[in-house]
């Protein structure tokens, strides 16, 4: 009778049969609980709160006494429209209320040329002519219009104004939740600005961009305080001088 082989002997640290995952249980936050410790954790959230709301303070206090209507804003040689978006390829109505509030400054002639400026990153986006054709159909002529293709964000916008195009006073036109970071991106950019708060009702969207601007202005300081180049700077633009000089 042959030998038969020994069995193959397992490995203890391999197992066999289904292999049931291992949860990870996270520790659990737990609030202090003498009061000596709620007054600390009192403390510390109440000054998270106070920095993170600095930045959106200092915007705030820098531009007091230069937000206005379109009837009593001072005139300017050039108005910027800043980018809000587009449906259909057609001025959202946040973009299209800005326009209409640039059409009202040149026809009562507190600006002799509009500058719109915004996204043009993608072939099938394109805010500047949007905005162009806008404001041509309510009667601005496109002579007196300005297009800047590469306002990306509020800061490429100021600062590609001032160093490209050559605005050194302008009329700000954006929501009233905008306009007050606008002109103080704009002031740093070198640009004497006063700026059109135009009204919205206060729905979502208005609450959205509200809140939106209290991050917004964290990033605000950081351009202000270290000035960096627009992403693409590019040569001078005579667009601005030409517009003004037009018949």
């Amino acid at each position: 009778m042959e030998p038969t082989e020994p069995e193959e002997r397992r490995d203890p640290a391999v197992r066999t049969g289904p292999v049931r995952a291992r949860r990870i249980r996270l520790p659990r936050p737990r609030l202090p609980r003498t009061r000596r410790g709620q007054r600390r954790a009192v403390r510390i959230a109440v000054s998270l709160c106070v920095l993170g709301l600095l930045p959106a303070t200092w915007v705030r206090l820098s531009t007091d006494g230069r937000v206005h209507t379109v009837a009593d804003v001072p005139s300017a040689p050039v108005a910027m429209v800043f980018g809000a978006g587009l449906w259909r390829g057609e001025p959202s109505p946040y973009l299209a209320h800005r326009l209409d509030a640039a059409v009202e400054l040149y026809e009562r002639g507190k600006v002799r040329a509009i500058m719109v400026t915004g996204d043009n990153s993608r072939a099938d986006y394109d805010e500047p002519d949007a905005m162009r054709a806008y404001l041509v159909r309510h009667g601005v002529p496109g002579r007196r219009i300005v297009s800047d293709y590469a306002g990306f964000d509020t800061w490429d916008s100021c600062t590609r104004a001032r160093r490209l195009f050559g605005v050194d006073r302008a009329v700000l036109v954006s929501q009233g939740f905008h306009i007050r970071r606008a002109l103080a991106l704009c002031e740093a950019a070198g640009i004497d600005s006063h700026g059109v708060g135009v009204e919205e009702p206060r729905d979502g969207t208005w609450l959205y961009g509200g809140l939106r601007e209290v991050l917004a202005s964290g990033k605000a300081v950081l351009d202000v305080t270290f000035r960096p180049d627009p992403h693409f700077l590019g040569p001078r633009e005579p667009g601005v001088a030409d517009a003004l000089a037009a018949p």
